[in-house]
């Protein structure tokens, strides 16, 4: 027996034991990926995890996603396996930065992409994905907006809709490091290959794409797509999950330097230790939990 299929053996008796459920963000590490009951992005994950009867979240991505499993689920214990990993693009707003800008802009609706603490989600009227922020903010269309963090999802938005609205200064880091010469080379080396681009990059990287969509918007594209090559302009953990779920298509990263720490924090080492020692508990205090909550449901509900 392997060291690695020994741990996965401990973790998957344990998490029997606990009544747990394990969650993988798209850019975990595959092994950590291919240990998880559900794969995804961070809203779908905590969804999918409310729906169970599990007792026990493992969330392996980043702190922010364990919260919003602890916000969705109050009930169930939520476990960070590495409660350093840290969102970069989530702690560049906090409350009261957020509350300051309100007060500058009366008048205005707060959307706030769900890549945001517990504590930003609560002073926001609406959260939003990558994968549905255009819908929600098409929906609001009457309404003066405020957009954070992200500047560059809020800039897809606003071009895509010619709406102008409030932006704050937030970016992904590891998305701001895939630039328009690295989908150049990439194209130069895979001729005809269609480029998908995450809204979180660059406002100049999104001319370039084929298609510009979420993550689990990529597994879209490339399972109805009759392309036999992609690039794929996000974390490359992306492409992990892509190439398992299209056998005979091959995925290329359009910067294979764009990776994120904190996402590769989550060992197996660490899902073990967490169900363990049941320790790297995430909780939300409950007058921030329900204001954040609030959010999520209007964003469900206009959806």
């Amino acid at each position: 027996m392997t060291a690695d299929s020994k741990l996965i053996s401990e973790i998957q008796k344990l998490k029997k034991d606990r009544k747990a459920v394990i969650l993988a963000h798209n850019y975990q590490l595959p092994e950590v990926q291919d240990i998880a009951d559900f794969l995804g992005d961070s809203l779908g994950l905590s969804r999918e995890a409310s729906k169970t009867d599990a007792k026990v979240i493992v969330f392996c991505g980043v702190y922010f996603m364990a919260e919003t499993a602890n916000i969705l689920s109050p009930e169930k214990t939520v476990l960070l396996p590495d409660l350093s990993s840290g969102c970069p693009m989530a702690e560049m707003i906090n409350a009261k930065e957020l509350r300051t800008l309100k007060a500058a802009h009366p008048g205005h609706l707060v959307v706030t992409y769900v890549n945001s603490s517990a504590e930003v989600k609560a002073e926001t009227d609406y959260c939003c994905t990558s994968g549905n922020a255009l819908k929600i903010v098409e929906k609001l269309k009457n309404e003066k907006i405020i957009f954070v963090p992200d500047k560059y999802l809020g800039a897809w938005i606003s071009g895509r809709l010619n709406k102008k609205m409030v932006l704050w200064h937030g970016y992904c880091p590891t998305h701001a490091k895939i630039l328009p010469e690295h989908i150049a080379a990439a194209k130069n080396k895979h001729p005809g290959a269609p480029v998908m681009v995450h809204p979180e990059c660059r406002n100049d990287v999104w001319p370039l794409a084929d298609e510009v969509c979420s993550t689990e918007g990529f597994l879209r594209f490339a399972k109805s797509n009759i392309a036999k090559e992609f690039i794929v302009a996000t974390e490359p953990g992306m492409l992990y999950r892509l190439a398992k779920e299209n056998p005979g298509k091959s995925f290329y990263p359009a910067n294979a330097e764009a990776i994120c720490p904190n996402m590769k924090k989550n060992t197996l080492e660490k899902v073990l230790w967490a169900l363990q020692d049941m320790k790297n508990i995430v909780r939300v205090p409950e007058d921030i939990r329900l204001k954040a909550k609030r959010a999520i449901d209007r964003m469900v509900a206009i959806t």
